[in-house]
């Protein structure tokens, strides 16, 4: 599930109308439907990671001028990354960070991390569900006089 489906998927869910016992019978289900998908999200964050680092040695390799000239083939790199340009050490960090194949990689590390982020949150909206149904019913106490 990306973020977009997760989050229209939680404003159906996070309803609770007029069925407060069925509501409350729901709530271990919804809590394991997205603590599953928690816990999904963290591996795959762990993977996006793991492949960065790899892309990241890969390309210290190739800038370097260290990568063999299979592996460059292989990746599909150009023989050269600097077009022939004389670049200084010190400024390889601005070709590492306008590097498109580094920036895909760390945004979809911000992706996964938005993500875990937005299902903490419903998580821990969940875990407090129960206080939420019981204001709700002394609110209806409240309204009829006792």
């Amino acid at each position: 599930m990306n973020l977009d489906e997760i989050l229209e998927e939680w404003s159906r869910d996070c309803e609770i109308g007029n069925q407060l016992e069925q509501c409350s019978k729901d709530t271990p289900k919804l809590h394991s439907k997205y603590l599953g998908l928690l816990m999904r999200a963290k591996l795959q964050l762990k993977q996006a990671e793991n492949k960065q680092q790899d892309l990241l040695k890969d390309k210290f390799l190739w800038y370097n001028g260290k990568l063999s000239q299979e592996e460059t083939e292989r990746y599909g790199w150009a023989p050269d990354p600097f077009d022939g340009l004389k670049v200084m050490k010190g400024d390889l960090n601005y070709w590492y960070e306008s590097d498109k194949q580094i920036q895909q990689s760390e945004a979809k590390i911000v992706y996964f991390k938005t993500v875990i982020d937005a299902l903490k949150d419903i998580v821990d909206a969940l875990k407090w569900r129960h206080q939420t149904v019981r204001n709700i019913i002394e609110i209806r106490r409240f309204e009829a006089g006792s």
